[in-house]
């Protein structure tokens, strides 16, 4: 991998071949708001760093269009990375400190000689840089310590797997400072372990690989080790539709019991059938034991199992739809994945706080919003966050005025799918 000096990447940068670049990744209206958010990031690197040969990269944040938890019982999902992302300019080191300095957080400050994950560093980004670290070693990528300036436009705690976007950045950057790769499944798998053992947040594999593989993906976890993966070309904008996500103005950020205790009903199901997921339970075995289950189990983890079986099912029916283009079925499809989600998975509302209702009441004003001509469904992890909406092209600006007045201005976001997955500037 070549370092290129800062002058030469602003020049770059203002050349055809540089808006070229960045019109492919956020689309030609982003063009100069994309321009000068990557001179800006350049120009904080070097008023901190110097002026150094540096590597430019951007991951993106994810959305995931169906698949509500179920990841993490081996099934299946479709997701699509965003234009919004996780920017960056580092610079490598001849030792192994890291030094990383992230706009609007404090900075990062750490060495990777030591990478046994820490009870100290969890929930910390430092978990999350040690933890790639340690990942990539085993595929013989040498490691360095570097200097960074991260800037992202993924809203944290709002659904978009900030976290995520971070770790594919991470591998990435990790290759890249030693001139190698490794396929971007293989950083998704890393990004999750990362998460999951160095960070101290249980995950799925979902929002790694929506942000490593890029465009809409339709993944299958059966086999964790080597998830399926299929691309599905779309364009809702296209087909006259506005896919949209509403920050609903509380966040899931601390809500790290909620979201595993969804796994954990889930797995009480399971063991039930001498499994550890869902997946592997048959669903006519699981109906046919369900008066001894309901004995036995809580009713909400009955329920998320339900919810599983019906979600699983339902994901490579809404595929169907969009290689169809048949955008309506899609629609009804992912309204019925919204209720599934609210109804049996129960991830509206957090435990033992009904008085936040800011997600319900966002998705019960979605449905006077748009009727029977768009869908509305929880996003991503739930219990706060944010929602996704979809609909016609001429019902979004009455939409976002509606949400907006709810929810607080600017937290209805047009989302846009990106085609890649971590791209470095070059």
């Amino acid at each position: 991998m070549q370092y290129t000096p800062i002058p030469t990447l602003r020049k770059r940068l203002s050349s055809p071949e540089g808006s070229a670049f960045l019109s492919s990744l956020y689309g030609a209206e982003e063009l100069e708001k994309q321009r000068t958010r990557y001179l800006n990031a350049l120009s904080a690197f070097e008023k901190r760093f110097g002026e150094r040969e540096v590597l430019l990269l951007s991951a993106p944040g994810r959305t995931e269009l169906s698949g509500n938890h179920t990841d993490h019982q081996h099934g299946r999902v479709l997701a699509a990375s965003l234009t919004v992302d996780t920017l960056c300019v580092a610079a490598r080191r001849d030792d192994y400190h890291v030094t990383l300095v992230s706009q609007g957080h404090r900075d990062t400050i750490l060495d990777l000689e030591d990478l046994t994950p820490e009870a100290a560093e969890q929930g910390r980004s430092s978990a999350l840089v040690r933890g790639m670290a340690a990942g990539v070693s085993p595929y013989g990528i040498p490691l360095s310590g570097f200097d960074a300036y991260t800037t992202s436009a993924v809203p944290s705690g709002g659904g978009f797997s900030s976290s995520a976007a971070f770790e594919v950045l991470l591998g990435t950057l990790f290759c890249a400072l030693a001139g190698d790769s490794i396929p971007p499944i293989e950083i998704a798998k890393l990004g999750q372990r990362a998460e999951n053992v160095w960070f101290g947040k249980p995950c799925g594999l979902m929002d790694q690989c929506a942000c490593a593989l890029g465009g809409v993906t339709a993944l299958d976890f059966q086999d964790p080790a080597n998830p399926k993966t299929q691309s599905i070309p779309f364009d809702f904008g296209a087909h006259g539709y506005a896919l949209c996500a509403v920050s609903v103005g509380s966040s899931h950020a601390d809500l790290t019991a909620d979201y595993a205790a969804i796994p954990g009903e889930m797995g009480l199901v399971a063991q039930e059938f001498g499994m550890k997921v869902l997946r592997f339970v048959e669903r006519e075995e699981f109906e046919a034991r369900l008066p001894e289950l309901e004995k036995k189990l809580p009713q909400r983890a009955i329920l998320r199992a339900k919810h599983f079986f019906d979600e699983n099912e339902r994901v490579p029916r809404m595929v169907e739809a969009l290689q169809r283009g048949d955008v309506e079925s899609y629609r009804r499809e992912m309204l019925a994945s919204g209720e599934s989600s609210r109804y049996q998975l129960q991830n509206i509302i957090p435990d033992g706080k009904s008085d936040e209702l800011a997600l319900a009441h966002a998705l019960d004003r979605s449905a006077e919003l748009l009727g029977d001509r768009g869908a509305w469904r929880v996003h991503g992890g739930g219990f706060g966050g944010s929602m996704q909406a979809l609909m016609p092209v001429e019902l979004f600006e009455d939409y976002r005025k509606g949400m907006d007045a709810l929810c607080g201005a600017g937290a209805t976001q047009l989302l846009r799918v990106r085609s890649r997955g971590a791209v470095i500037f070059e």
